[in-house]
């Protein structure tokens, strides 16, 4: 006999609108609407989207200001709680946690999530000089989850042009390859290989934005529709934002879903969430190849599960780069010929940005669901292999209540390294990616130790070293910086 007030997910609708024609777009509004109706029968029972106490909605790049105000009454729940997210693709695992919870502890009975994103569509327009129609959704969420949010870059980075997620990734999988004793031909295939195994994940998913076979060769090969972006990265290996994609979820206690009639084989149950960031910014980290903060979450989640990976049957390791997935997957011990998605990730599943983790506990429902007794992992992650929030799921009831926890005071207490905002003299590389326009490198940006350990930044527009770069391995190699954009290769 579980208990009453176990928490339960009970309906997962998934939408994806591609269009031919900008008339034919739909709103990010709009495709949550219709993810819930959809999540709604998948419980097989109608009539129960009025009886909603909490509608949560995962922040996305709209202009609505709270549009689960909007929601509510649209399903008939007038009144109901509306709660938004900050910005983060941890959000979706945070909220589940925080729903949980509220449904364990807090007398929450039925509540749903929802999210969505437009970024092909808005593309699209974008290009044709069109501005899309957005519903106004005013006032002012009932309450906000999420942390205080600060700069998802360090001072130092943002002084080096460094701003955006496609220039720190890349620098992570170099040192990856590096600390493997890898060479860049073998860390290409290795890595295209992996990314070619979440492509065949995504031909299975129903619900995948790219359903077609790319090879291994294909998403390594710079081409005309594979543009390289930043080394050693091609545009098949970064996350795929141009999708219009929306998602829901309904949860609720198992004595709601009794009261409503929904069959047992549709509930599937949330057993622990584990939450926690690592230092800020890879400024401040010990390394680029690793996550102390993933693994000291996975240690506990696991625990808290009485879990371990072999007895995990589903896995889906936040893809946005390859990086992610391969320090994801070296901290919790999993191997990389295993399945380690359930969409096809960002890349093939689609990147509808901070709502990825909805499809992908969307995915994880309908498979635990076809597998009696059968666990899943989900890790979701915000920032540059920042913030994480992971959980386990799972077919059966869980013989404990659901928990959550934090790990952040364990996080805080490892080391941080110093991070320098100049310096002049001889370093180290410790990693480096280059930027492209087109096939041409534009810069690079490279983090060098120096010989008191510290870390510092600096860049480079030459281009004999930035071709070079691209074939031969430069991580640990001796340099002299000579200021913020001049350096001198020593060997």
């Amino acid at each position: 006999m579980i208990n009453p007030r176990t928490p339960v997910l009970v309906g997962a609708g998934q939408v994806l609108n591609r269009i031919e024609k900008l008339e034919d777009a739909k709103e990010p509004l709009e495709m949550m609407m219709t993810a819930i109706v959809m999540a709604e029968e998948d419980t097989g029972v109608g009539n129960l989207l009025a009886q909603t106490q909490s509608v949560r909605v995962v922040r996305g790049m709209w202009g609505y200001e709270n549009p689960a105000k909007l929601i509510a009454e649209r399903i008939g729940a007038v009144g109901a709680e509306s709660i938004g997210t900050l910005i983060g693709g941890n959000q979706n695992q945070v909220v589940i946690n925080e729903t949980a919870s509220a449904i364990l502890h807090e007398g929450l009975d039925l509540a749903v999530i929802t999210g969505a994103e437009n970024g092909n569509s808005a593309g699209k327009a974008r290009k044709a000089g069109v501005t899309l129609t957005e519903t106004p959704a005013p006032g002012k969420y009932d309450r906000v989850i999420g942390a205080t949010q600060q700069p998802e870059h360090h001072e130092f980075e943002r002084a080096r042009g460094i701003m955006r997620a496609i220039q720190i990734y890349p620098m992570y999988d170099n040192a990856i390859r590096q600390a493997r004793g890898e060479s860049i031909n073998q860390h290409a295939e290795r890595v295209s290989e992996l990314w070619s195994r979440f492509n065949d994940v995504a031909q299975r998913n129903p619900n995948a934005w790219v359903q077609h076979n790319m090879t291994a060769e294909e998403i390594r090969t710079p081409s005309k529709t594979n543009r390289r972006i930043s080394f050693p990265y091609t545009k098949f290996m970064n996350a795929n934002m141009s999708v219009d994609m929306g998602a829901a979820l309904i949860m609720c206690s198992a004595s709601k879903a009794n009261s409503l009639g929904i069959a047992k084989d549709r509930w599937i149950y949330p057993c622990a969430g584990v939450i926690g960031y690592d230092h800020f910014s890879a400024s401040v980290r010990d390394n680029f190849y690793s996550s102390p903060g993933i693994r000291l979450i996975g240690r506990r989640l696991l625990e808290l599960t009485d879990t371990t990976v072999d007895k995990l049957d589903f896995v889906d390791l936040y893809s946005c780069f390859p990086s992610a997935v391969q320090i994801a997957a070296k901290e919790y011990g999993l191997d990389e010929e295993r399945d380690l998605t359930v969409t096809g990730g960002l890349t093939f599943g689609g990147g509808p940005l901070n709502n990825y983790v909805m499809h992908s506990v969307a995915r994880t429902v309908e498979l635990l669901r076809e597998k009696q007794g059968a666990r899943a992992l989900i890790t979701a992650n915000g920032g540059n292999l920042y913030k994480h929030a992971h959980g386990i799921y799972s077919s059966e009831a869980p013989s404990h209540d659901f928990a959550v926890e934090n790990v952040q005071a364990d996080i805080d207490a490892l080391p941080s390294r110093q991070c320098l905002a100049e310096f002049v003299g001889d370093a180290t590389i410790e990693s480096y990616t280059v930027m492209f326009n087109g096939d041409d490198p534009t810069i690079a940006h490279l983090a060098c130790r120096t010989a008191d350990d510290a870390r510092t930044w600096v860049n480079t527009q030459d281009p004999d070293i930035m071709n070079a770069m691209l074939v031969e391995e430069f991580c640990a190699r001796p340099v002299h910086i000579k200021g913020s954009d001049e350096l001198t290769i020593l060997s």
